[in-house]
């Protein structure tokens, strides 16, 4: 029989297959062993059974290897047994020499083991020795666990050593600028007040310091143009760029012309601005809007559609090297990821200026970009947590690793997000978020100045000023009408809640409060809204055209160059009846140019995107006024009826609200004029002055976009407020409106009203605006006091307040 290695060589598979399972049992216990002490030290240990680990992918045999392998193996060992060699050690040194003559694959622990030396592996394990230690000694001087927070500046300190004691180097190394009265300048024509020489003395300091700039913020009214200008004149180096809202820059225009000998302005606005770098550095000041700003950064960033084609722009802005730039109102750029902010971090410049009454409005967060903007370092920087990395941006361009160091975006960390905004937001006064207060407040004192009316009232010398807050009921229609709104709006949040989906629908949320809030003020704002067609009403909500003249349907209009609307016999009897030579436009007052004999108007044709607002949807014969309404109209009579020449001022946010406004009082005889936001610069400028300037003029409506700030009216005694905010100028409207008129300048008491419809969404909102004014006040007042008067709870509440569950809060206890 021809078995000569059948036999044996059977015989050794059987025990070569034993010694691969006694060898991957070891192996399996040594794999066991190493995980188990790097979950438990974090790091891998030295094994004895290494090499076995090794040479565990070589066990083809345990995982089943090929029918050809398994015919060679048998082939060698039949022709080592004709040599007289047994078949068990035959098969074991088979297997050893298949082992010696294939080399070992190294594993990734020993490729990374090489690739590290030793020294660098022990640092590694004393650097989270003391990482460990440092936690351990802060739990234990805390008494309690550590937040993410905590934990996470502990880890930085590991790579960036100069954050070890960041708050304690900046309270030591830079001193708190004492303010002292300066000289009045010469090239200025206006006399300084006492506080307001005393901020250009802080102002030069700081450009002298490390800042190079600061936050100007006094309140609102106490003349920050004035001081500014005076900084320009005592040191006249040029270009200076001032950035400002589009109703301000004709008034910083008018007051550096009316205050200054021989600087030279250049209003950088409209289509046909200059776009030659070498003409702009000629000019003492630029002045220029936030929206050309961010367009011209945008149009160099991202370019601009012709043709097909993606062009891109120079801004010529960003390519002057400014000797100041000062953003006037510097809270319009709050959201640092708008393009607005981002194109004011590009400037360049030497000094750097922020102005705002109101530098804080709805959260903590919104200071990081004007301490980004004055170029603060460290606190407006990322960093890593693995090294050395530091940048100004948020660089992730795949979204997984940084442009600079490879690693993840859980690794990096926003310095003033980890110190201030995370711990006040999550803790409020209490615990970690009451030590960031006093860090904001060590960083505060050193780049900002801040005095109030109050405490300079004696320098100011301003009449005195009174808030009443007038609360109305609805009439039982309003009520049947806000009430079937409100319990809608009720159930379509419950359906939110219900489902999960408050996140999902942040928009939808918003849409239903806003809803109310116009409710409060007039049904027709809900009921004849473009957004709301055929859900309230069946009929047909086709917008007529309404002459601006005499708010009545225009049967053949015609339209202005400044494209107002009117109707053709309307406009000729004005311009027949006006004592100008060249009348000016009734809208908006700047010289009037309109062809008489041009053809009629048709909106779907010619001006498709002309706005009538919401007269054009009503049947004015059978239209009904709102209690709100009523209410102005009994307080602008009682007023006239005492003093016919006291001029007030009406804010609202709702334009088409002001349209309701303004036919009903002009159908009361009342001559009003209005801020609109579609206004170029020079028809606000023209606005203004017609109000100022013309007695006859008693009642001026203006939008909170087109004139919330930067207004200056002193003219005007009286301001009515005729809606509840509680977007970001929301706490600040009251404060704000006053502003407008309780100023430099002004020499009659002023009087604010503010009306309020009881039962609805507009009482829920005051008592909001109240609690955010605490936290204004703990955040920006000189002394601690301020503190003591806002709980955690209110902090809290007011930190989360644009998340949904303050949306939710408001609406479910609204009643």
């Amino acid at each position: 029989m021809d078995t000569t290695g059948a036999g044996p060589s059977s015989g050794g598979s059987a025990n070569a297959n034993g010694n691969v399972r006694a060898d991957a049992s070891r192996i399996a216990a040594a794999i066991e062993r190493r995980l188990y002490e790097r979950v438990r030290t974090g790091v891998d240990v030295d094994d004895d059974d290494d090499d076995a680990v090794a040479g565990f992918d070589n066990l083809s045999p345990l995982s089943g290897g090929s029918e050809e392998e398994e015919d060679e193996e048998e082939e060698e060992t039949v022709a080592e047994k004709s040599k007289g060699k047994k078949g068990k050690g035959n098969k074991k040194s088979t297997l050893k020499s298949k082992s010696k003559s294939k080399p070992k694959p190294k594993p990734k622990t020993k490729q990374r083991k090489a690739e590290l030396s030793d020294s660098s592996e022990d640092e590694f394990r004393r650097a989270r020795r003391e990482v460990k230690r440092k936690e351990r000694e802060l739990r234990y001087k805390l008494g309690r666990k550590l937040t993410h927070a905590e934990r996470t500046t502990i880890a930085l300190h590991r790579h960036h050593p100069e954050l070890t004691d960041v708050w304690g180097d900046l309270k030591a190394n830079i001193q708190i600028i004492k303010t002292v009265e300066s000289q009045q300048p010469a090239g200025i024509k206006l006399t300084l007040l006492p506080f307001q020489r005393e901020s250009l003395h802080w102002m030069r300091k700081q450009e002298e310091g490390p800042w190079k700039g600061g936050m100007l913020a006094d309140e609102m009214g106490m003349g920050k143009t004035i001081q500014v200008i005076a900084l320009l004149v005592s040191d006249r180096k040029k270009p200076n760029l001032i950035i400002a809202p589009t109703v301000a820059i004709m008034q910083w225009r008018n007051e550096i012309e009316a205050h200054t000998d021989g600087m030279k302005v250049l209003v950088w606005h409209g289509q046909s601005r200059e776009s030659d770098v070498k003409e702009l550095r000629k000019h003492d000041v630029v002045l220029t809007t936030y929206a050309i700003l961010e367009s011209c950064f945008r149009k160099q960033e991202s370019g601009f559609k012709r043709k097909e084609k993606i062009i891109k722009e120079k801004s010529p802005i960003h390519q002057i090297l400014w000797n100041r730039v000062v953003l006037d109102e510097a809270h319009n750029i709050k959201d640092r990821a708008s393009n607005t902010a981002k194109a004011s971090f590009e400037l360049q410049a030497v000094s750097r200026w922020c102005l705002s009454g109101t530098p804080l409005q709805n959260r903590v967060g919104e200071l990081y970009s004007l301490i980004r903007f004055l170029g603060g370092d460290p606190f407006s920087y990322y960093y890593c947590k693995q090294c050395s990395c530091k940048s100004l941006y948020w660089k992730f361009t795949d979204k997984r690793s940084c442009d600079d160091c490879g690693h993840s975006p859980m690794q990096h960390t926003c310095f003033w997000n980890n110190e201030i905004l995370t711990p006040i937001q999550r803790d409020g006064m209490d615990g970690p978020g009451k030590i960031a207060f006093k860090k904001l407040k060590i960083l505060l004192d050193r780049m900002m100045l801040r005095r109030t009316k109050l405490q300079r009232a004696d320098d100011l010398g301003l009449p005195p000023r009174t808030v009443i807050v007038r609360n109305d009921y609805f009439s039982p229609e309003e009520k049947e009408l806000y009430l079937s709104l409100f319990s809608d709006a009720k159930r379509q949040f419950g359906t939110y809640l219900d489902q999960g989906t408050i996140l999902n629908n942040y928009s939808n949320i918003f849409s239903l409060l806003t809803r109310m809030r116009q409710m409060a003020c007039h049904p027709d704002l809900v009921i004849r809204s473009k957004t709301n067609a055929n859900k309230f009403i069946t009929e047909n909500l086709s917008e007529a055209t309404v002459c601006r003249i005499c708010n009545d349907i225009a049967e053949d209009a015609i339209q202005s160059k400044c494209r107002h609307i009117f109707d053709r016999e309307c406009i000729k009897q004005y311009l027949n009846t006006a004592i100008e030579q060249t009348p000016s436009c009734p809208v908006c007052f700047v010289p009037l140019t309109i062809d008489l004999e041009a053809p009629a108007l048709d909106l779907e044709v010619n001006t498709p995107n002309a706005r009538q607002g919401i007269l054009g949807r009503l049947n004015l014969d059978s239209w009904r006024s709102s209690t709100k309404i009523e209410a102005l109209v009994e307080e602008l009579s009682n007023l006239r009826n005492q003093d016919a020449t006291t001029k007030s001022i009406v804010f609202s946010q709702f334009v088409n609200f002001l349209d309701l406004i303004a036919y009903r009082l002009q159908k009361a005889g009342f001559t009003i004029c209005r801020l609109e936001g579609t206004m170029s610069p020079q028809a606000r400028d023209a606005t203004i002055k017609h109000f100022m300037n013309n007695v006859e003029v008693t009642v001026f409506l203006v939008s909170l976009k087109a004139g919330g700030v930067a207004l200056n009216l002193t003219e005007a005694s009286r301001v009515y407020l005729m809606d509840s905010w509680w977007n970001p100028a929301g706490m600040f409207l009251l404060s704000e409106a006053m502003d407008r008129i309780h100023r430099l300048g002004q020499h009659r008491p002023v009087k604010a009203i503010k009306l309020v419809v009881e039962d609805s969404i507009e009482s829920r909102i005051v008592q909001l605006q109240e609690k955010k004014s605490a936290m204004v006040d703990a955040t920006l007042s000189p002394d601690d006091s301020a503190m003591g008067r806002l709980t955690p709870e209110d902090v809290s509440q007011i930190c989360l307040f644009s998340s949904f569950h303050q949306y939710s809060s408001n609406l479910m206890f609204l009643s």
